[in-house]
């Protein structure tokens, strides 16, 4: 593994050349007021693994607040501050931000609750971070740039590909860490050590299941962000996590593992909403019921929740409207979310869905409202009857032009 970090930090392929010279402008100026600066976590990990690396997280031992007003003065850009954590966001661009934070040390005060913390050293900060292989930091300022700290031999664990926390209370503190060593373990092909998974136990689980839903479905829509994602919601299943939130829950159908992460196709004209999908991929075999508990649960929004639910009724009536006519397939469908729709016919390959979806939904009238205005039709419930008649006869095929779709409507008036 590769551990010339200076050399690689001025990588373009890893580090594009403008976020080299951010990082520099941040050492200057960290080192202008004498603070130890390094940047931590995932972006050594990644680094060392000689991979892209996307996470600026930035640690100076001093008081971040004050790093980030400097940068602002001299660089623009606002400063959110969260003085609480002895946080700021700097954002530096209209689009581009960047996480400065004050070494620290945190104390958990009661099991699952946010920590208390309060400002340290570098070496305490590392500590108090989840995996060894995310408690690593390099140093950017002055003469110590590129100087790697690892006081926790991250770097062993990955270069053995192991996933390890460094104390045996770190579930029990903070059990979506249990989430987040699934997600790295799968993410990089690694194992977790075995010490660390004895510690996914009645315990850990225990405090995962009184956690808030908004903090859980986090840690779920970052794994459905990931390139496997039925992958690792599998293994999550196999360590029995998702009991915890409901035993009626079926198992992930593995049929539908290569469908996560799909895109729609252009013909669908859909937007593409990846994690909204692919939480119906999971809940697809779901009892109704049992999806509707999870979604108060985990704090789903009412779209996502309204999506599930409609695509599981629809999957059940499948059976019932197999043979129908355009028109009533399209009366059906028009009335729940396109995304319930489309999930629906990646799991079982109903040709009315996918017509629907392409063909039938752009399929209207040639008379208008006004149109029937104009005929002397008073405004009412009457119109809604002609319009939704006549466009049942262009899906069914009874009418195919304009003359055939007057005279249609002449025959009803």
């Amino acid at each position: 593994m590769q551990t010339d970090l200076r050399r690689l930090m001025l990588d373009s392929n890893l580090l594009p050349s403008e976020k080299q010279d951010l990082l520099t402008r941040i050492a200057v100026q960290a080192e202008a007021m004498d603070m130890a600066c390094y940047i931590v976590g995932g972006f050594v990990r990644d680094l060392l693994l000689n991979k892209p690396v996307n996470d600026f997280d930035i640690v100076v031992e001093g008081e971040a607040t004050r790093l980030g007003n400097e940068l602002v003065k001299k660089f623009g850009g606002k400063l959110t501050v969260h003085q609480k954590f002895h946080t700021a966001i700097w954002l530096y661009s209209e689009i581009d931000s960047l996480d400065l934070a004050t070494a620290r040390t945190e104390v958990y005060e009661s099991r699952g609750a946010l920590p208390k913390v309060k400002p340290s050293t570098m070496q305490d900060d590392l500590r108090r971070r989840d995996f060894t292989i995310n408690a690593m930091a390099v140093r950017l300022d002055g003469s110590h740039s590129g100087e790697l700290l690892d006081p926790l031999n991250g770097k062993d664990d990955l270069e053995k590909g192991l996933i390890r926390v460094l104390h045996p209370a770190s579930f029990t503190d903070d059990p979506t860490r249990i989430l987040r060593a699934i997600r790295y373990e799968q993410r990089y092909g690694f194992e977790i050590d075995p010490h660390t998974l004895r510690l996914i136990n009645r315990e850990s689980l225990d405090v995962l299941s009184r956690l808030s839903g908004e903090r859980i479905r986090h840690e779920f829509d970052l794994i459905f962000e990931e390139e496997a994602p039925a992958r690792t919601l599998l293994r999550a299943e196999g360590l029995g996590l998702f009991s915890v939130f409901n035993p009626e829950l079926p198992k992930l159908n593995k049929k539908y593992q290569s469908l996560f992460n799909s895109y729609p196709d252009a013909v669908f004209d859909l937007t593409n909403d990846q994690i909204s999908l692919d939480y119906l991929l999971w809940f697809m075999d779901s009892k109704v019921e049992v999806a509707v508990d999870l979604a108060k649960r985990l704090d789903f929004t009412a779209e996502l929740t309204r999506t599930i639910i409609s695509a599981l009724q629809l999957k059940s009536e499948l059976p019932a409207l197999v043979d129908s006519r355009p028109s009533v397939w399209t009366a059906r469908l028009e009335k729940i979310p396109l995304m319930a729709t489309y999930g629906v016919w990646l799991v079982t390959g109903q040709t009315a869905l996918k017509e629907f979806l392409v063909k039938w939904r752009g399929i209207n009238t040639k008379t208008t409202g006004s149109d029937l205005k104009a005929l002397g039709i008073s405004p009412g419930p009457r119109y809604k009857e002609i319009l939704s008649h006549l466009r049942a006869a262009w899906l069914d095929g009874d009418v195919h032009n304009e003359k055939e779709e007057k005279d249609l409507l002449n025959r009803l008036l």
